[in-house]
């Protein structure tokens, strides 16, 4: 037969009592075991005494302590985007690494895809075309830095909405990122993003050491729309954010280019360069216009300031030392003169000439003849 276990001298066989006396009384000897613990009597637990039960000391040592921790969170998955703010600062921040970006320089003639002028601080692209951008630091990064690239529209009316690609050009793409302006080429290891919150899309790529004997790096971005394209852009402006990045999405640098999108890239860059000096030139002169015009002393006060000056200058005596005898008597009749006609000038008014009207001549023919005048055949 099977043998009966029991709790402290207490046989489950037993006949008890129909009473509620009887089973408060059981009730009360019952302590549940511990989920950890054996129900076979064990040397710490005296058979027949329920109170080791209630001995901090045994329950210490069959506790498990991490029973109702939460498990870790899971860690953070690649490609997962930091928060993001609502409305993205556009301005450049080198930062402590000294980011900057360089662009290839490829002029302005008709067959290039991909041009910048650095005067507007704009890149022209055509669709899809490759634009190569060199990134520079100037002293080692983080391990897994990476670069973020993030498209936002110019002006202030149009800069909380978010820029993505027009419908028709969704519709020809297959890929699962097709609503994505900006891609990255040429690397595996590109990743694509939209901010649960703001909804704006961007494109990460780790960052790669320079090669060596070259002191930086170079990324390649197309854009996947034209700027002029319905439903997408619409001919508003749009802005390039690149950020220098931790992997927990730490910015460590910031740059910011206009881009524009068309089918002649140097034909537009050289146009909106003219077009943008002439706006520097007329600004210029503009404000010369608008500047006041510096005050002119009088002309009687001229006249009057070089008459005194003059006076001034005749009182002076200078004293000239000549060689010879007759180069001296010479320069002496010539001053004589010359005091003399002062003498003269002063005492007389002055008397004014009238001269004869000219006669102006025919336009053709024979020249007219003022009185007195002969003909030269006479």
């Amino acid at each position: 037969m099977m043998q009966d276990n029991g709790f402290g001298g207490l046989s489950l066989a037993q006949d008890l009592p129909d009473s509620q006396d009887s089973f408060a009384e059981l009730w009360g000897n019952v302590v549940p075991l511990p989920l950890n613990l054996s129900m076979e009597h064990d040397e710490s637990w005296p058979a027949g005494n329920m109170v080791a039960l209630l001995n901090p000391d045994a329950l210490a040592d069959g506790f498990d302590e991490e029973l109702f921790e939460l498990p870790p969170e899971a860690s953070t998955a690649d490609g997962v985007t930091p928060p993001a703010s609502t409305v993205p600062v556009t301005s450049d921040h080198p930062g402590e690494f000294g980011f900057q970006l360089r662009f290839q320089k490829s002029g302005t003639a008709k067959s290039v895809t991909s041009t910048y002028s650095e005067i507007l601080n704009k890149l022209y692209c055509q669709l899809a075309k490759t634009s190569l951008i060199e990134v520079l630091v100037t002293k080692e990064l983080p391990l897994g830095a990476l670069l973020r690239a993030t498209a936002v529209y110019k002006k202030s009316d149009h800069v909380a909405e978010v820029v993505r690609r027009c419908p028709h050009h969704q519709k020809e793409d297959a890929a699962d990122h097709s609503s994505h302006l900006i891609r990255v080429e040429g690397s595996q290891r590109a990743q694509y993003f939209e901010d649960p919150n703001t909804k704006r899309q961007s494109v990460t790529v780790p960052y790669e050491l320079p090669q060596l004997g070259t002191e930086m790096t170079t990324i390649l971005l197309s854009f996947m729309c034209n700027s002029s394209c319905m439903g997408g852009m619409n001919r508003r402006p749009i802005l390039t954010i690149l950020t220098l990045e931790t992997p927990e999405g730490h910015v460590l640098g910031r740059r910011c280019f206009e881009v524009r999108v068309c089918a002649c890239p140097g034909r537009d860059r050289k146009s909106e360069e003219i077009k943008s000096k002439t706006q520097m030139g007329t600004k210029q002169t503009t404000k010369r216009k608008n500047t006041p015009p510096a005050p002119t002393p009088n002309t009687s006060e001229k006249k009057s300031k070089s008459a005194s000056s003059a006076e001034e200058e005749d009182k002076d005596v200078f004293v000239l030392r000549v060689r010879g005898r007759e180069r001296y008597e010479w320069l002496k009749k010539v001053n004589d003169g010359l005091e003399l006609m002062d003498r003269v000038g002063k005492s007389k008014p002055p008397v004014t000439v009238k001269h004869e009207a000219a006669v102006a001549a025919p336009s053709s023919g024979k020249r007219l003849l003022l009185r007195g005048e002969r003909s030269d055949s006479e």
